[in-house]
């Protein structure tokens, strides 16, 4: 799809994930043989994106080979991912948000399903999951098939799953928010995700959530669910490739 662009935030430190994360980035952990990152990007790779754009920091070096291997693939560097919240990371994307139709993804995730990267959508959109129970991770509350607020908590809603596609109207609009609050005392603590929040509160943006299924997208938050996912059982870690 000609026109569309992804951008990929790897820029944190991954402290969840200490001690691996000392020395790799999380998005370049590996599951079955394969970094994390590199599972959404061969799904966004099948679906001809445009251009790829990885904001990197920690470790930024070994985002390298990246550029190397995949031609459409460009790094930015975001300077202020130690002091502040991962706002900074689109903020140093710049006008690239509002350019084109754009993915947002976390790239720390395990794609499993390459082919959710080739739903389409009219209206932008989070992909998320139906949850039963309660939740302290990031939720959409909807109504009427539209989502209506984005924070963290919810119980029998929609979880995030790291991945939303934004209409570069829309895209252009959270850019905006992003400088407005750039401008404002305490923005160093606050989620990219906030901002949409707050337009979506204010009726400036309108979007919906894309479902998948689960399983067909892995969030790796410890090294105890890193083992569990690449282990044989007895503790040794699998090398085999994954079925992508």
């Amino acid at each position: 799809m000609q026109n569309e662009i992804a951008i990929l935030l790897a820029a944190g430190l991954g402290t969840r994930m200490l001690p691996i994360t000392k020395q790799t980035p999380k998005p370049l952990v590996k599951v079955h043989g394969v970094p994390m990152i590199e599972t959404l990007i061969m799904g966004l790779e099948k679906r001809k994106i445009h251009k790829i754009y990885v904001v990197v920091g920690y470790l930024k070096e070994q985002f390298q080979y990246l550029t190397e291997k995949y031609e459409n693939l460009e790094l930015i560097e975001n300077t202020e991912y130690l002091e502040k919240n991962n706002i900074s990371s689109l903020h140093a994307a710049g006008n690239l948000l509002g350019s084109a139709d754009c993915f947002i993804c976390e790239a720390d995730l395990f794609v499993v399903d390459t082919e959710l990267l080739q739903k389409t959508s009219e209206i932008s959109c989070y992909f998320g999951k139906k949850i039963q129970g309660y939740t302290d991770d990031w939720v959409f509350g909807t109504e009427n098939g539209r989502i209506t607020k984005v924070g963290k908590g919810g119980r029998d809603t929609w979880q995030m799953v790291g991945i939303s596609y934004w209409k570069k109207k829309d895209a252009g609009i959270i850019r905006a928010g992003i400088e407005e609050a750039y401008l404002q005392k305490g923005h160093e603590g606050l989620f990219w995700d906030e901002i949409v929040d707050r337009k979506i509160r204010e009726k400036q943006l309108e979007a919906v959530v894309m479902e998948v299924t689960e399983g067909s997208i892995i969030e790796i938050d410890t090294v105890e669910e890193w083992k569990a996912l690449t282990a044989d059982g007895k503790g040794e870690v699998l090398c085999g490739q994954s079925n992508l």
